[in-house]
């Protein structure tokens, strides 16, 4: 950061230092308190034409709670100089990587904002890529949905989790499964 600081002004205070992985992890718990009920889908978006949009604006409008949302994250820069099979992760040709989630506090709202979930996703689905980014995944989702997220490289990754990973320890996520 040093080149920056140096070409601006000195700034009146900088709180800019080392800081523990814990303390950077948590620096968002304020804003979404334990107990929070959450349902999420996502998907790799290519483009938003016109229709897309009007269909996201239609399905936002039922949104189950104030909390519950759709973002759009860019996918820019580096990530489309890196050929589709040079990482485990393929979605090259998308522009953004779409969220949506229910959220609300009250147990008794799961069903709903499971179902204004996928209500919208299946909604926008037929406008972008397939697979997900797959922190976006919900369990229900299914082996098929993994396999879209990943692409051809989906092969090469159950043959390094046979490898590296053969009892399947780190099966609690959106599981790559060993190659048989």
């Amino acid at each position: 950061m040093a080149p920056l600081l140096n070409a601006v002004p000195q700034p009146i205070f900088n709180w800019m230092g080392a800081m523990p992985f814990p303390a950077m992890q948590s620096l968002f718990d304020p804003f979404f308190p334990k107990g929070l009920q959450w349902y999420w889908k996502g998907d790799f978006v290519e483009s938003l034409p016109d229709e897309a949009i009007d269909t996201h604006i239609k399905q936002a409008a039922n949104a189950p709670s104030e909390l519950s949302l759709m973002h759009l994250y860019p996918i820019d820069g580096a990530v489309h100089r890196v050929d589709k099979d040079e990482t485990a992760w393929r979605a090259r040709d998308a522009t953004w990587s779409m969220v949506i989630a229910g959220i609300d506090s009250d147990p008794q709202k799961a069903g709903q904002l499971m179902r204004w979930g996928k209500t919208y996703w299946e909604a926008v689905h037929k406008f972008n890529l397939g697979g997900s980014y797959i922190n976006f995944m919900m369990d229900d989702e299914g082996e098929a949905r993994v396999k879209a997220s990943y692409g051809d490289n989906y092969e090469r990754l159950t043959k390094l989790k046979k490898k590296y990973d053969p009892a399947n320890l780190f099966r609690v996520n959106q599981n790559i499964r060993p190659a048989a």
